[in-house]
């Protein structure tokens, strides 16, 4: 007997696998993984010490291109370079062994049609994935279950993400696109004296989106941010009281999203490890440094073990990315 094409099933087809949220929370260690996509302290502990004991970092990013479809005004890239190949990122993978978390970074990670084979390549690790979502609605599907969280740059409504990135509801309908395909969500906004009043917008949109985080950071002299009047730099005790400002409003309206602000800092200098693609390792932003990087050595040719031995910022890696040397308010609604 057959079945007629008006009465016949729906074809069913494959889910993507989803990451569960907090999927690398909990390992047994002393630093834990978050649902609000941050480390923190398992229990109790002193970052300085475990900075001292530590072999190797946290957390790395690693530019799989220099490439950017956007022009955005405060962006700090500089120096365009080839991408790597997939054997070089293999390469980096391996000697990467030991960190805890791989930023898949750019320029724009998603102008590669191999992303979702790289990020495959780094299943060993937490892998964040830091993107302006143009290419979303293409790629997330085959993203879905290879990530831990996706940071869509995403700077608040329309107006002002227009004026400082670029195509809003390009970027919009990416992000919805990686939300939909069950990837975890953060956002993450550069703040300037121009955007401060459209931060409460960009909580609100965070916590409709159940996004993990609302990540703020302020503009560093380099790169197209050169350009940007000097009104637009706030102060750090500009950026704490807009901080607290915001962290009041979330409370009265029960944003759920994770706050962390970062700010130029002696605290958090040469915090960042990242590796270029050519396989550079630098220390950022190292402040008396002409292009901000401060060079540690190369993955092309050594673990991260012997360029974490000089690296000379372990105490402020660890302050930061534990929470300890920036502005911090913890996901709700838990």
């Amino acid at each position: 007997m057959t079945t007629s094409a008006s009465t016949a099933s729906p074809l069913l087809l494959p889910m993507p696998e989803v990451p569960a949220r907090q999927r690398h929370a909990a390992d047994g260690g002393p630093v834990a993984f978050t649902s609000g996509h941050h480390f923190a302290l398992a229990g109790p502990g002193d970052p300085a010490a475990l900075a001292e004991a530590a072999t190797v970092p946290l957390s790395v990013i690693l530019q799989v291109t220099k490439r950017c479809d956007f022009g955005c005004i405060f962006c700090s890239e500089t120096m365009p370079m080839p991408d790597p190949t997939l054997e070089e990122l293999d390469t980096f993978r391996a000697n990467l062994a030991g960190v805890r978390r791989v930023f898949l970074s750019g320029g724009e990670p998603l102008l590669r049609r191999d992303l979702p084979e790289i990020a495959a390549m780094f299943a060993d690790f937490i892998v964040g994935l830091p993107t302006n979502a143009t290419r979303g609605l293409a790629v997330a599907p085959r993203l879905a279950g290879k990530v831990a969280f996706v940071n869509v740059g995403f700077d608040g409504p329309r107006a002002t993400f227009t004026r400082v990135r670029g195509d809003y509801d390009k970027a919009l309908a990416g992000l919805k696109a990686l939300a939909a395909a069950g990837l975890p969500v953060s956002l993450s906004a550069v703040v300037l004296r121009s955007t401060l009043h459209a931060l409460p917008y960009l909580c609100q949109i965070a916590d409709v989106l159940d996004a993990g985080k609302v990540k703020l950071i302020l503009p560093l002299r380099k790169g197209n941010a050169l350009g940007l009047p000097e009104r637009e730099f706030i102060t750090a005790a500009e950026a704490a009281d807009a901080f607290a400002r915001l962290a009041e409003l979330r409370a009265t309206h029960d944003w759920r999203p994770a706050l962390r602000m970062t700010r130029w800092t002696p605290a958090t200098e040469g915090h960042m490890i990242v590796i270029e693609p050519d396989g550079t390792a630098q220390a950022w932003p190292v402040y008396d440094q002409p292009d901000l990087f401060l060079r540690l050595g190369s993955l092309r040719d050594e673990p991260v073990t012997e360029i974490w031995d000089r690296y000379p910022y372990k105490a402020n890696h660890y302050a930061k990315y534990l929470g300890g040397s920036i502005l911090t308010a913890a996901r709700g609604g838990l």
